[in-house]
């Protein structure tokens, strides 16, 4: 795994630094190439997503009595209004009865289209990613799904949304319809931003600096990693590849397989929006996007950055902040 690592990362190294075309400053097109354009919705014909389910987990996305106390809702920990771009600014989010979580929550924006959701991917999609924080003790404390349901089927106005978002179900309130619903809500969380129009063509998008700062990550090897439509979340990785990683408390994936290849290993993070979404990493120990860079360049790839590269990558990471459609996520 080493040896393919470092074979991509020559390859990556090999890449030439940009040029400039009529109307602004321009890449090399093969550097694109291992990335892409946000879509127009995550939905899938496995997981669709229709007006009447989406409607639905909106509602229960900002739910609080889907806790076992009624303060604690999705948005708690993965504000969409505001600043937080979806992610938790705190170092761990906070659940029934203040109890501490053990990881840094990520960015819900754009997560629905990953590879696998959690840290260490033991959901295999945002449906069954919503399902797992409403039962966990530490979290919002539900004893179980069944106890969810008897909760909403108790509500007119549910029992009435989910027979609309689930037509012809003999029982339509139920929990593996939480996760759908939310689920459904959470395929169109996306954040267009100057990155993807770039990459349609508009070469006015970026400033000759953030044009710089992609290659600059290009050339350092980022992509390796951080690739695809998402600038990540489409593999696993092991933190500290090349050096050992400075915190060995949480093994990440080891958690879930126990097996030794996935010590340290963890899903690869989205990079979408990470100029907003600070503290960093599974631990949310590094508080800046600066550190945050370094760390990578020291433990992942083995090299001391110097402060230039540093502040090149960062600018181009800002063109990756997108916008957030505020009537899609409005509180019901």
């Amino acid at each position: 795994m080493r040896h393919a690592f470092v074979a991509l990362l020559l390859a990556a190294s090999a890449c030439t630094a940009g040029t400039h075309a009529a109307g602004g400053p321009r890449t090399e097109p093969g550097q694109l190439q291992a990335f892409g354009r946000l879509p127009a919705s995550m939905a899938t014909a496995e997981r669709p997503a229709t007006p009447a389910q989406v409607a639905l987990g909106r509602e229960l996305y900002y739910e609080t009595r889907l806790s076992l106390d009624s303060t604690i809702s999705c948005n708690s920990c993965h504000a969409l209004a505001g600043e937080a771009y979806g992610a938790d600014p705190r170092t761990v989010s906070f659940g029934v009865g203040m109890k501490p979580g053990t990881r840094q929550a990520p960015s819900v924006f754009n997560a629905a289209g990953h590879f696998v959701q959690f840290w260490d991917g033991r959901a295999a999609d945002v449906e069954a990613q919503a399902l797992g924080p409403i039962v966990n003790p530490v979290e919002m404390a539900m004893p179980g799904g069944d106890s969810v349901a008897l909760r909403l089927r108790a509500i007119a106005h549910y029992r009435a949304a989910f027979a609309a978002a689930f037509p012809g179900e003999a029982e339509p309130v139920t929990y593996d319809n939480v996760g759908r619903a939310i689920g459904a809500f959470e395929r169109g969380l996306l954040t267009p931003s100057r990155w993807d129009a770039y990459q349609a063509g508009d070469s006015t998008a970026l400033t000759a600096e953030e044009v710089r700062g992609f290659d600059t990550f290009a050339s350092l090897g980022c992509p390796t990693c951080h690739r695809g439509v998402y600038v990540g979340g489409e593999t696993y990785q092991k933190a500290g590849l090349v050096e050992p990683w400075p915190y060995q408390d949480d093994q990440g994936r080891w958690a879930v397989t126990h097996r030794g290849g996935d010590r340290m290993v963890f899903k690869v993070p989205s990079l979408r929006n990470v100029a907003r979404t600070a503290p960093y990493f599974h631990n949310g120990r590094v508080v800046t996007l600066e550190e945050a860079v370094r760390w990578m360049g020291r433990y992942q790839l083995g090299r001391t950055l110097t402060r230039a590269q540093v502040a090149s990558v960062v600018a181009w990471l800002g063109s990756l902040t997108g916008t957030v459609d505020e009537g899609y996520v409005a509180q019901p």
